[in-house]
């Protein structure tokens, strides 16, 4: 049987929607249902997070063609794909034991995702993911876009590079208060892992200065697996990916929550906000072989600040 951890509770009280995370409950699983199961094998695309060795938390993306995410039982993922070797969470994804991730699968085109939480080891060529959590998520915040894959005679390998730093680069802080898509890969104090999807207008992701961003936390399902995690554990990991070129940018430091009123009033839509500290960033071009079309921005998204 579903239920919240000690941080969850916390942050549903003191946002004043504890009625409504007790009605929500109702939407976490764990087993994947039929209809979900054949919502997972159209999907090229999969993103995940969780610790690296050092314990610091990155969000990062597999994917492969229709078909890669496979559901041999219900309690059961296997993806048929690994991280790239320059991935951040490439070494503890491609061997030793289990570890704990958080799983987000989208389909842009239809504005349907789900989250699917786990403890995942190497199977061969692929993962295994033993399945804790499985949560139905709402199309809110979710830019519609339509994918294609690069072109046989681009050489993604050939043209990859990375590049490691502490802060944001004007380039990569223009990437930032650009972005209209990002994920967040959070952990209870007791290492479960959660993956998440943020979405707004271009410009809903302030870039305060190289080592931090602020987002406004808009109404939502009133679970808070996010921010309770933030509650427990401060340290986070986010991915922004160029839906156009397949660079990645992966970001992992520190987040909280902001409660103040008189900040909260000045960014649209916000119901709180959140300031994530930049500790580690790396970025890796031709990350992805997937290139999406423009976006069609959600009809809920606030205008931005």
């Amino acid at each position: 049987m579903a239920t919240y951890h000690s941080g969850e509770i916390a942050v549903q009280e003191r946002a004043g929607l504890a009625g409504q995370a007790g009605f929500s409950l109702g939407g976490i699983g764990e087993s994947i249902p039929p209809v979900a199961k054949d919502f997972l094998a159209e999907q090229p695309l999969i993103v995940l997070g969780g610790a690296d060795l050092d314990g610091r938390i990155w969000a990062t993306q597999l994917t492969g063609e229709a078909g890669f995410l496979r559901v041999p039982a219900p309690r059961s993922l296997m993806i048929d794909a690994l991280p790239l070797p320059e991935d951040p969470l490439a070494d503890v994804l491609t061997g030793g034991p289990a570890v704990r991730i958080g799983m987000i699968a989208i389909e842009p085109a239809t504005r349907r995702r789900m989250r699917i939480n786990g403890r995942a080891h190497r199977e061969g060529d692929g993962l295994r993911v033993d399945l804790d959590q499985v949560i139905a998520n709402c199309p809110k915040y979710l830019q519609k876009r339509d994918h294609r894959r690069a072109g046989p005679d681009q050489d993604e390998a050939a043209n990859r590079t990375v590049t490691d730093g502490t802060e944001l680069t004007p380039v990569q802080q223009r990437a930032v208060r650009t972005a209209d898509t990002f994920f967040v890969t959070t952990a209870s104090d007791r290492g479960d892992a959660d993956a998440s999807h943020r979405g707004g207008n271009p410009g809903f992701v302030q870039v305060l200065s190289p080592t931090l961003l602020r987002w406004p936390d808009y109404a939502g399902n009133a679970m808070f697996l996010t921010l309770g995690n933030l509650m427990l554990n401060a340290s986070a990991g986010i991915l922004v990916p160029d839906w156009e070129t397949g660079t990645t940018l992966h970001l992992s430091g520190t987040a909280r929550t902001v409660w103040d009123a008189e900040e909260i009033s000045k960014v649209p839509g916000a119901q709180r906000l959140v300031e994530f500290s930049v500790e580690a960033v790396r970025e890796i071009t031709a990350a992805s072989p997937l290139r999406w079309t423009s976006p069609q921005y959600s009809r809920f998204n606030p205008p931005a600040g």
